[in-house]
This record gives structure tokens, C-alpha cells and sequence, in this order.
């Protein structure tokens, strides 16, 4: 068979076509940014914010997009709020937090210090939710309600799960933490576990709560998809009606004589989005970076992106933006508007069916979801706008009429410098004519301006209060490797100029990244880790049954001793309740009742009362083991502690002696210990009572709940007879030493 050749070179020319479209495709590809962010939606108190790259600690400012490398603390008496899509992130008091990574299918945090509160509603097979502490890697794996704590010290972490499954990784090992569960990991190079039942609940909770229910139950959701950032404001600030063409559109309420979108606010620089807009309005996040603009009847109304069960099956999630509009004037433009000699640039807002043009490198398919996730589009005409203003890099538009161009006071105009400085825009409108403004030609990106330090700062004051250094660069443990922390400013503002003041695309950036200024906290990798048992499983103690339930779990009961070695966080006088400060965290752990002996009234109170009084008021914790009849065996007691680790744990130390030095003044300390086994015979009688053994051998764990503490032993006890049966085994001999009653 003969071959022309003509032929083989016409394959020859295609193969090779295709081998040199593909990789630019995947570079592409590789160069749309995420399409996600965080917002930061609420501060009470004094909360700080380092951009990412800045080495610049400002106020926070509400509606602020976050990103990769961004900085949050929140200072004594002070909290905020993050959302993520439909994830919530909240910070307690004195919280160190910041963004290792956040893209499409990751969000990997960081606390070095303080307490994260975490709820996530959807995570999709390939999502990673992770949280870095100074000693181990929290990764969620299941929707569900989450909470991290980390002391003062950084050698303590607090995993509290109410609802979902994480697993924590450190120390060369895994231990699996689920529902109703609190797991308490001390040390650094060796993880020293304690999980039990979760305790109760206090501000940080309340609060959170609180908010959660807002969230669910906001009306919103029947219009907006909640996984839409901002939407759970809206409802408060604005109603909902019915538009012919545009369906149901919300209103907001304003007092502003000619209020118009994108006017009430300020320009930052991110990267790699560049200029993003900042709304003051506390509910201006969802309506300026989703969706579309539509003035009716002289009121300006927004068009959400509609909620996946109104889609259904082309559903997709909505892609956020940093700015929603079309530009006119400017000095790279082909028409610009002078005013008072100096450059102006003008924008207004997108309406429905207009196609929004990044001007950030970005693939076909980013520009597609960016606008039909947003507002009803045909994919054709998303399809000319790329091949046109994007491939051919042709910025203007001359054939496509614009809604919002020719509404009355739709155009905002300003100097570019209050652009590229983030100066407030409404203090700084510059007037310009109506009718220039309607015919003038749009562009559909943003100038091409290298942005000033301030832009990338923001319209934040600089912050009285920051992050002590040992807390902003306490090294944290990591499962999955972050990426690279964002250059410095000086080098991004370098790089932006020589790119023609484009933003860079993340391959770009990724070259200036190794020779970056800015000093982070540096990440250690977790060695690879295998499943372990914590060290207060009954499982792991010699001599004792097999038992691999937890408490908290059905069918389980609490430990009645930690092992010898486990850390020092079962504090019976533990800090009243609502105490957030890391300072004042303890774990909620049952109680244990292998301190020294003391006589103490009421000793016959439920495990299950609360324990919420001072320590000189409430009655000592050293109560026989044997519950009362309305107790419940397969509860862990409930507590009324902080869910956080206290500041200084001593993970070698045993869990007998650990009551305050106050409380142990003029008590007898127990006899040491000879061998890690005996740590349970520190409360059984004193050795003249133990001269006989008992008549049949039980398991140490069984033996210890069935003998009282030596302070039961000095007076009758209050209830006889809820004795459990198998007391009735042990001699007779220890009535002796008993006082009479009365």
C-alpha cells in the first residue's frame, strides 16, 4: 500500500499542532485562579489583619476578601468570622490564624495560638480541609462542627468533634477523633492522646451557634445559592420582590441620596485577581463579587446566582470575582476623561446577560463558569468575548450596548490615583457629564496599572494590637505541603511593572517566589504516621480487658484512670466557665478520682451535677466510683471547663498529684510507685487494710470502680446501699477503721 506523502506530512503537521496547543492549554489551565475566597464577615473587639506578603499589621476591615498567606489575630476579649462558601470559620479570643492555602480543593489553616471554631456543611470527595497546629495536623473528613484549641505555650492541642470525623496526625502517628468526642494531644516529637465525652458548652459555642441558626434559617436560600459568600446578610439589610424578565431580585435599603453599586468603598490590590473591590455596606460582599445589577424603576436591584435546587442538574458552583463592572477612561485606554487636568478612570456595574472579561490570565473554561455561574448567559457569546478580547487581546467593545452604561448615575468616576492608593471612592467622585459618560467607549478590563504598597494594604489603620513574634512564627506541623508563602510587595510592585501593570499569573509569581522577603512561619511535614490508640483506651493497659470503645460513643463508659505517663489536663478546679484565654484551658475530661484522700461533704453527688462553682465553694471530687441509681453509666460526667488545653502541660508526668498546691497543702501524698502497673492501687485502703486479698482476682479497672478512696473511708458513707454487689466480697476488716455514725 502506497503512502503519498503529502499525507504523512499533513499528520505529521497535526500531531505536532496538537502537542504544542496542549501544553499551552494545561499552562493555562494552571493559571486561573481560585474561585473561591474567604470573607471576613464580622470582628467584635480588636481584631488585626497582615495581607499576605505586607509584614504590615492593620485594623480589619469587614467585606476584606482573604487568600493564601493572609494573616488574622484576634486580641484579648476580641473574635471574628470567616466564611468559605458554605463553610464558617470563627476565632476566639488571643487566636493567632492565618491561610497556608486556599484554592478550589484545599483549605489548609493555621493557629498558632487560641481557638478556631469550624463548621463545614459539604466537602466533595477530593476536597482537603485541614488544620495546622504548633504540635499536629487536624483534617477533616466529614461534614460536621469542629473545634481547635491550642494553649500559650504551643505544646497542647484540643480537638473537640460535636459533629463529623477528623483524624489528627503527628508524631509519627494517626488516632481518629468522631462525634461527641474530645481528644486532648500534648508533646511535640510523641503525641500523647486522651480522648473522651465532650463537655459543655460556652460563649465562643453560644455564639457561634447563634450565628449558625441565622445562617440556616435566613430566607435568602430560596433565592441566592448558599454557596454564595454573603448571602446570610442580605435578608437583614434589604427584601426580595419579583422582577418580570429578571425573576426575584433583591432591594437593598439605603438612606444614600443616589446610591449606586460600587461607589461606597475601596480598590485593593490582591493577587492574583488585582484590583478587588472592598464595599463599606456591612452586607456588601455577595452583591459586588457574584451575580449582576439591574435598576428598576430608578432603584438599583440584584440579580443572585439561583440556589442549586432551582438549577438542578447544571448546576454550578458560583465563581467569585473581585469585581463585577465595565471600565471606561483611563490612561492605557482608548478613550480616557480628563477632568481638571489629571487622568480620571470610570466603571459601572454589569447587568444581567453581559459578559464579565477578567483581566487576569485565565482559560477558556474559567471564563465560561465565571459567567454562567453568575447570571444567565448563552455560552456562544461567552465564547466570541473570549476569543476576542482575550486571544486577540482586544480590549474595547464597540458593538455591544451596555444596560447600566446609560442609567443616570450609574458611571462612577475618580482619579486613578484613588485607585492604586485604596482611597475612599464616594469622598473622592469626580463629576463628569451624562452624556459623555453614555457614549463613551467601555472596556472590559481594568486599566493596566502597577498598584502603589497601599493597595495592597488596604483602607485599614495600622493595628495597636499584633501577634506577640514568638506566636506569629511558632512553626506549625503539616500533613499536606502549603505552597510557597506570596513575594513581598516590593517584589510583586517590580514584577507588575515589567508585566505592563497586568496582574501576574500564578506561574509568573511562582518565579519571584523563592526570592521572597517575607519571613513566614515555617511549616514542619508530619512523618508518616500509623494508626495508634490513645493512651487512655482500656485497650492499651496491661492486664486489662479489651475495650476499644470510646466514651461518648454508645455502649461506652468513661475512664476511671489515666495511664501513668498521660499528660496533666484532668484538673478537677478548673477556670470558671466562658474562660476562652488560652491561659485558661482545660480540656473536658470526666473526672478522675485518683487524688490524695481528703474528708469532703456532699461526696455523694451525682457524676452528672455540674460543676461549675468556685474551688472553695464546691465539694471535693473524691467520691467513691459507684454511681447512684439515677447516674449514667455509659455518659462521660459533664463538665463545665473551657474546651482548651492549659498553657503549660506536662505530657511526663503522671495525672495523680495534678490538683493545685493550694489543694494539696496538709493532705498525705500517696506512696510512690514502683512500677507504671500500680498507678490504679493508689486508691485502694491503706496497707493495714490490704492484708488479705480479695477472695477472687478482677480486672484492675473493674477492682478500682468497686472500692471506695480513702476519704470515703474516714466517715460512713452517705448511701449504703448503693453499693454495688461485688463490694460485698471484700473483708469485712475495713468496717473497723471506720468512724461511728452521727
Amino acid at each position: 500500500m502506497r503512502i503519498h506523502p503529502l499525507k504523512l506530512i499533513s499528520v505529521f503537521a497535526l500531531a505536532l499542532f496538537a502537542m504544542l496547543c496542549v501544553p499551552q492549554r494545561a499552562a493555562a489551565d494552571d493559571d486561573d485562579p481560585p474561585t473561591r475566597v474567604a470573607r471576613l464577615s464580622h470582628v467584635d473587639g480588636s481584631v488585626s489583619f497582615e495581607p499576605g506578603g505586607t509584614d504590615e499589621w492593620v485594623t480589619a476591615v469587614v467585606n476584606r476578601p482573604m487568600t493564601t498567606g493572609d494573616k488574622l489575630w484576634a486580641d484579648h476579649d476580641s473574635r471574628a468570622e470567616l466564611h468559605i462558601g458554605s463553610a464558617s470559620i470563627r476565632l476566639g479570643a488571643s487566636t493567632g490564624f492565618s491561610f497556608l492555602n486556599l484554592n478550589d480543593n484545599t483549605v489548609q489553616l493555621q493557629v498558632t495560638e487560641g481557638t478556631l471554631r469550624i463548621r463545614v456543611q459539604r466537602l466533595d470527595r477530593n476536597d482537603n480541609f485541614e488544620v495546622d497546629t504548633p504540635n499536629l495536623a487536624f483534617s477533616i473528613l466529614r461534614p460536621g462542627v469542629y473545634r481547635i484549641s491550642v494553649n500559650e505555650a504551643g505544646d497542647t492541642t484540643v480537638v473537640n468533634v460535636r459533629d463529623g470525623e477528623g483524624q489528627v496526625t503527628g508524631g509519627g502517628e494517626s488516632y481518629s477523633v468522631y462525634a461527641n468526642e474530645t481528644g486532648t494531644f500534648t508533646g511535640a516529637d510523641q503525641l500523647y492522646a486522651d480522648i473522651v465525652g465532650l463537655g459543655n458548652d460556652d460563649d465562643l459555642e453560644r455564639w457561634s451557634e447563634e450565628r449558625d441558626r441565622r445562617d440556616d434559617h435566613a430566607p435568602a436560600r430560596r433565592y441566592v445559592s448558599d454557596d454564595v459568600v454573603g448571602y446570610e446578610d442580605l435578608d437583614e439589610y434589604g427584601g426580595w420582590r419579583d422582577v418580570p424578565e429578571y425573576g426575584t431580585v433583591w432591594f437593598p435599603r439605603t438612606t444614600v441620596a443616589g446610591w449606586a453599586p460600587y461607589r461606597y468603598g475601596h480598590w485593593v490590590y490582591i493577587q492574583p485577581w488585582g484590583y478587588t473591590w472592598v464595599d463599606d455596606e456591612p452586607w456588601g460582599f455577595a452583591p459586588f463579587h457574584y451575580g449582576r445589577w439591574i435598576a428598576v424603576g430608578g432603584v438599583w436591584g440584584w440579580v443572585p446566582c439561583r440556589p442549586r435546587a432551582v438549577v438542578g442538574v447544571a448546576y454550578v458552583r458560583p465563581v467569585y470575582a473581585p469585581a463585577l463592572v465595565a471600565w471606561i477612561g483611563g490612561p492605557r485606554f482608548a478613550v480616557g476623561v480628563a477632568v481638571g487636568g489629571a487622568s480620571s478612570v470610570g466603571w459601572f456595574p454589569l447587568g444581567p446577560r453581559e459578559v464579565y472579561v477578567p483581566s487576569y490570565r485565565v482559560s477558556r473554561t474559567y471564563v465560561n463558569n465565571v459567567n454562567i455561574s453568575n447570571t444567565t448567559v448563552n455560552t456562544t457569546v461567552v465564547n466570541n468575548y473570549y476569543n476576542t478580547n482575550v486571544v486577540n487581546n482586544n480590549t474595547t467593545v464597540t458593538n455591544v450596548t451596555y444596560v447600566n452604561q446609560r442609567v443616570p448615575g450609574a458611571v462612577t468616576a475618580t482619579s486613578t490615583q484613588v485607585l492604586t492608593t485604596s482611597q475612599p471612592v464616594a469622598r473622592n467622585v469626580v463629576r463628569a457629564d451624562e452624556r459623555q459618560m453614555a457614549s463613551a467607549q467601555v472596556a472590559v478590563k481594568a486599566p493596566a496599572m502597577a498598584p502603589e504598597r497601599q493597595a495592597f494594604v488596604g483602607a485599614g489603620r495600622p493595628a495597636s494590637a499584633h501577634p506577640p513574634e514568638r506566636i506569629e512564627n511558632r512553626a506549625v506541623v503539616a500533613r499536606t505541603a502549603p505552597p510557597p508563602p506570596p513575594a513581598s510587595v516590593e517584589r510583586q510592585q517590580v514584577a507588575i511593572r515589567q508585566n505592563g501593570g497586568q496582574p501576574l499569573a500564578i506561574s509568573q509569581a511562582r518565579q519571584i517566589e523563592p526570592q521572597q522577603k517575607t519571613v513566614a512561619a515555617p511549616v514542619r511535614m508530619a512523618p508518616p504516621a500509623r494508626p495508634a490508640q490513645p493512651q487512655n483506651d482500656a485497650g492499651n493497659r496491661p492486664g486489662q480487658p479489651q475495650n476499644n470503645m470510646r466514651p461518648g460513643r454508645e455502649g461506652s463508659s468513661a475512664p476511671v484512670n489515666a495511664p501513668q505517663n498521660a499528660p496533666q489536663n484532668n484538673r478537677p478546679n478548673a477556670p470558671p466557665l466562658n474562660a476562652e484565654g488560652p491561659g485558661n484551658v482545660q480540656p473536658n475530661r470526666p473526672a478522675v478520682n485518683n487524688q490524695p484522700a481528703a474528708p469532703a461533704a456532699n461526696n455523694d453527688r451525682p457524676n452528672n451535677q455540674r460543676n461549675d462553682r468556685p474551688a472553695s465553694a464546691r465539694p471535693d471530687n473524691n467520691r467513691p466510683d459507684t454511681q447512684p441509681a439515677n447516674a449514667q453509666p455509659n455518659r462521660a460526667p459533664v463538665s463545665d471547663r473551657s474546651n482548651t488545653p492549659p498553657p503549660n502541660a506536662q505530657p511526663n508526668r503522671p495525672a495523680v498529684n495534678d490538683r493545685p498546691a493550694n489543694e494539696q497543702q496538709g493532705r498525705q501524698q500517696p506512696p510512690p510507685r514502683q512500677q507504671p502497673q500500680e498507678v490504679q492501687r493508689q486508691q485502694r485502703p491503706p496497707q493495714a487494710e490490704r492484708q488479705q486479698p480479695p477472695p477472687r482476682q478482677e480486672p484492675q479497672a473493674v477492682q478500682q470502680q468497686q472500692r471506695p478512696p480513702q476519704a470515703e473511708r474516714q466517715q460512713p458513707p452517705p448511701r449504703q446501699q448503693q453499693q454495688q454487689p461485688k463490694q460485698q466480697d471484700k473483708p469485712k476488716e475495713k468496717d473497723k477503721d471506720k468512724p461511728p455514725k452521727g
